[in-house]
């Protein structure tokens, strides 16, 4: 535009000398008028942007606020209605029956480890064989009731539920040993051990070394003493969380303090380590349907609390549900509304009307980004019109210029 302006200045000046100042002058006012609306309504435009990148931003924030605690408003409630329907608590899983359900699975390396431990107690840890342990997946984390522990256990399946976890890869080598030939030496490591206290070890089983998994890399969520992975939520193409979404699989399981911090020597625990590896970005819904509904964004896999799975992007697991004897325990049980709970209620209306406001600043701000970005396109053709015009006008006054200089006088 600057350059345009200079070639009108140069032409103004030879019409000057030809008598066409004002003429020149006038051209050259309008373009300078032109050029300062248009930098005006491009700097509408962009302030209008980056309001509305300020108020998205302010949304997703509240979204995801509103989303946590409804998560655990929906987890009080989800336990309320199990426990009136089990006012015995029959069907509530404890520590003390995960032992029992491992060791109904008697010929099994869980089996052999959950045998010794009942019977040596804390001095079965101090084993030579067994120091390296962390434990079993089944008793190394802790939900909040029987339907998430079902379906989590229907998607890891029995063998991964009974894997043995150890800290580093000295721990797997001393679970079994193998002769010259490459055999297993059945008066060693587990298979000694289980011949030792007259159980048998038949079969495969899985063992996981923390140190040679690949930890989460990302950020935990701000102050939260469980060390939540700091997941973004699942988004619609529309920009919303899909209905029924209740949080990642990985952030769902409660581990021990002991096992949450340095658990091996990089200095990651449980979380970040055997249960991201286990669940990646698993996604839990509340139903079937809902799950459906969110395909667009589930890339990891996702469950419903009612028994659907899916494995990963287009893979289905149909059919009956699979009655999995092995389960994560259920963390104490809530007998009455948490103290915070009407505080949490008042939070997430608070919240919520904030969010609808915010709706109403973008949509207003899209709209004057809208009416913004018009007024710069029309002024826009505006000023092309008058350059080609000008430069119409320039070009006629120089070769009046060129005519008039070899006129004879």
């Amino acid at each position: 535009m600057q350059a345009n302006a200079n070639e009108m200045s140069v032409a103004a000046r030879d019409n000057m000398q030809n008598g066409g100042f004002s003429q020149a002058e006038s051209i050259i006012q309008a373009s300078q008028k032109l050029q300062q609306d248009l930098h005006t309504f491009g700097m509408k435009i962009k302030q209008h942007e980056d309001n509305l990148k300020f108020l998205k931003s302010q949304k997703n924030k509240l979204e995801y606020t509103i989303l946590d605690l409804q998560v655990v408003i929906g987890t009080y409630h989800s336990s309320s209605t199990l426990k009136i329907e089990n006012k015995d608590n029959s069907q509530l899983t404890n520590e003390e029956e995960i032992n029992e359900q491992i060791l109904r699975h008697e010929k099994s390396a869980a089996g052999i480890l959950c045998q010794l431990k009942t019977r040596h107690g804390t001095q079965a840890s101090l084993l030579p064989l067994t120091k390296d342990v962390v434990g079993i997946v089944a008793t190394l984390g802790k939900v909040d009731n029987n339907d998430v522990s079902r379906i989590f256990c229907e998607y890891l399946g029995v063998e991964t539920m009974l894997a043995i976890i150890c800290k580093t890869y000295e721990g797997v080598k001393a679970l079994e040993m193998y002769d010259n030939e490459g055999c297993i030496n059945k008066n060693s490591g587990l298979h000694g051990l289980g011949a030792s206290i007259g159980r048998s070890l038949d079969g495969q089983f899985l063992v996981i070394c923390l140190e040679s998994l690949r930890p989460y890399a990302g950020e935990f969520v701000t102050d939260d003493p469980q060390r939540r992975l700091d997941i973004l939520k699942p988004r619609l193409p529309n920009g919303e969380c899909p209905a029924g979404f209740l949080g990642f699989a990985v952030n769902m399981i409660r581990v021990d303090i002991a096992n949450l911090f340095c658990l091996i020597p990089s200095g990651h625990g449980l979380r970040e380590t055997l249960f991201y590896n286990l669940f990646s970005r698993l996604q839990v819904y509340k139903t079937r349907a809902d799950m459906i509904q969110a395909l667009p964004c589930i890339s990891d896999g996702a469950v419903s609390l009612d028994g659907g799975i899916i494995r990963s992007t287009g893979v289905f697991s149909m059919g009956s549900r699979e009655d999995v004897d092995v389960r994560f325990p259920i963390a104490s049980a809530r007998s009455k509304q948490p103290e915070n709970y009407i505080e949490t209620e008042r939070q997430i209306k608070e919240m919520s009307l904030k969010k609808d406001k915010i709706v109403d600043d973008v949509k207003r701000e899209q709209r004057l980004l809208n009416a913004a970005k018009y007024n710069f396109d029309r002024k826009k053709n505006e000023f092309l019109t008058f350059l080609t015009e000008s430069s119409s006008y320039a070009s006629q006054c120089q070769v009046q210029t060129a005519q008039d200089r070899f006129v004879p006088r």
